[in-house]
């Protein structure tokens, strides 16, 4: 009889797995495997993350490199592009790729994924073209790089789901979990020193990490799951595909002016994406219903755990979404400058100042999924949730030139609350899949999760734009009047679209003496020197950006507190059985010294195949 891996324990009907010279058993590959797994899964999840944030501190040195104002009208789609592609092609594609790692072999895809995240790396570091040429070589290759990406991320909860037993899942998951959140905003930090020095080590510096990665996946790596060849649902995923991409481009244009108005939402085009892939999407689901085997497999959403674990990972991720890019626009923009810090070093010392952030999350996240594994995940997604919603309210109530250690806890608790959340949700979801579905299931949460940040981003941009337009102007105007600009003029500027501002913040650029333009050469020296300078700008913005702060923060709020509801509709406590043994990881790093034929996993360590 063939010896089946542990996977099919979690589904007994389950067909047996395809066998090739890359497909073992975890008997077979011993107790050390999962550690081998753990670790290589956790470094293509952190190279991916890191990547995913890289390039938004590097966006003023990459357009200086190539010779391109990025707040230039005709450049803006270029810099939208450029931060947001990344996200839009992992979020279209890791379903596919789930499901043919389902098919064909989780490790299989995952190999490929690091191999074409490693030639796009080196592509991009490679860019030797100037002006709008070299911008979309960058974005070609980072549209690649996102398809990298995607195999890594669709296929690594999949291969920890196969390598560890349930009741060490979270624990798993949370680690690999620590490395995603870890790493995007690690990317901020590495992106800031990096660019400053050359602004092609930003893409080189994953090229050596990634051939490591590569090769040792390609040696180490093992598909131990259960394979389900079927035929390709090519209609599923061409309207999935069509449907997605249409509605992320409407948000990403959403927030680009359109005539004489700050936001696109009107514009023909973005309604067109949005209504269009919305239709599309429906018909999406429609087939889905009918195909023998689907891209999205409908019937998981029957499973509760799946179901609601889902939903507020979904709104947990439109909550946290935008949060990034608020506090950088926040730090760069108002706070930083305030206290001295000149314009063009803002992006590294943004990233700095958001480090409790990344610190409270990694203390948390791989704590929650371990104890999640032994008292169930219910009460630490749900208290998560909860916690970062308080946190949101804590933002919207502290001056926006607050008092930095305030900032700073503030920021630490929101790590713990996303700790809280983030592994043990994973673990849920992962947990109620059949083993021949992990892979699409892992790309299904993982789509909603790149899909939800996108609706973030657009949303919180909307939001703050929305309250910015409200006030901005009229101070704009009565500043700039005051210090020497002709009435006119600064009606004029005052009038600019307000995402220019936004955007200059966000990107370390002085904001006034952008929006000033040709117009600064009429001023005195003196107001140059004040219009330009550190003060002006932070304190003509901050009321006004109290406005768009309270309400894209409000909207987090909401959002946190419906992922918190539907959190309480998951399932239940995960105890181990009554009288089944229960080792510790302690025991398990131990046990992963000894010889493979000597696992002392009680649910891996199954008799030797027979021949």
């Amino acid at each position: 009889m063939t010896h089946r891996s542990t996977a099919l324990l979690d589904r007994p009907d389950a067909p047996e797995p395809s066998r090739s010279g890359r497909t073992r058993s975890i008997a077979e590959l011993g107790p050390h495997y999962k550690w081998i797994a753990l670790s290589n899964t956790t470094l293509g999840t952190l190279i991916a993350f890191i990547n995913s944030s890289i390039v938004l501190i590097a966006l003023p040195d990459i357009f200086k490199g190539i010779g391109l104002n990025p707040l230039q009208p005709e450049n803006t789609s270029y810099l939208l592009w450029m931060m947001m592609g990344f996200f839009v092609v992992t979020a279209v594609l890791v379903v596919s790729f789930g499901r043919l790692g389902d098919m064909f072999g989780r490790a299989r895809m995952y190999n490929m994924g690091f191999a074409v995240f490693t030639l796009s790396s080196i592509f991009l570091a490679c860019t030797w073209f100037d002006g709008s040429t070299a911008a979309i070589w960058l974005i070609f290759w980072r549209v690649i790089q996102g398809v990298g990406g995607a195999f890594l991320m669709a296929n690594s909860s999949a291969i920890l789901a196969d390598a560890f037993p349930e009741r060490q899942r979270g624990l798993a998951l949370g680690i690999n979990g620590v490395a995603a959140i870890s790493g995007s905003f690690l990317g901020l930090l590495v992106g800031g020193v990096l660019a400053p020095l050359n602004w092609h080590l930003v893409f080189l510096v994953s090229v050596p990490f990634g051939v490591v990665g590569t090769v040792w996946a390609y040696l180490k790596l093992h598909d131990t799951g259960v394979r389900k060849r079927t035929s390709m649902d090519w209609w599923g995923n061409i309207t999935f595909a069509v449907g997605l991409v249409a509605v992320l481009v409407g948000i990403t244009y959403g927030i680009q002016p359109y005539g004489s108005s700050n936001m696109g939402w009107q514009s023909p085009l973005v309604l067109g994406c949005i209504i269009g892939g919305l239709l599309v999407l429906a018909l999406f689901v429609v087939i889905e219903m009918r195909v023998a085997n689907p891209l999205f497999q409908l019937s998981l959403f029957r499973n509760r755990s799946f179901l609601f674990g889902n939903v507020a990972n979904l709104f947990g991720s439109i909550g946290r979404g935008g949060l990034q890019f608020t506090l950088i626009i926040w730090l760069q923009g108002i706070w930083l400058p305030q206290h001295g810090y000149d314009y063009s070093r803002t992006p590294l010392w943004a990233g700095i100042y958001m480090v409790p952030l990344t610190i409270g999350f990694l203390l948390v996240a791989p704590i929650s999924g371990f104890l999640s594994d032994r008292v169930g995940t219910k009460w630490f997604t749900t208290s998560g949730l909860l916690l970062t919603a308080i946190t949101f309210v804590a933002l919207i109530v502290i001056p926006v030139d607050f008092n930095y250690w305030v900032f700073a806890a503030i920021l630490f608790v929101n790590g713990i609350a996303m700790g809280l959340f983030s592994s043990p949700n994973r673990a849920e979801v992962m947990n109620s899949l059949p083993a021949n579905a992990r892979g699409s299931g892992a790309g299904m949460m993982t789509t909603f999760q790149n899909s939800a940040m996108v609706l973030s981003i657009g949303l919180f941009f909307s939001l703050m734009i929305a309250g910015l337009s409200e006030h901005l102007p009229a101070a704009m105007s009565g500043g700039l009047s005051a210090n020497g600009v002709a009435p006119a003029d600064a009606n004029q500027i005052a009038h600019l679209p307000t995402v220019a501002v936004l955007f200059a913040a966000f990107l370390g650029y002085n904001p006034v003496k952008e929006l000033l333009g040709p117009h600064i050469d009429q001023l005195s020296q003196a107001s140059q020197e004040h219009l330009t300078g550190l003060s002006f700008f932070p304190h003509l913005i901050s009321e006004p950006f109290s406005s768009g702060l309270t309400a894209a923060f409000t909207f987090a709020v909401v959002c946190c507190v419906l992922g918190t509801i539907a959190s309480l509709f998951t399932g239940g406590s995960r105890r181990a059985a009554k009288g089944e043994p229960h080792e510790s990881v302690g025991e398990e790093l131990a046990a992963a010294s000894l010889t493979p034929g000597m696992a002392r996993d009680p649910e891996h360590a199954e008799a030797p195949a027979r021949r």
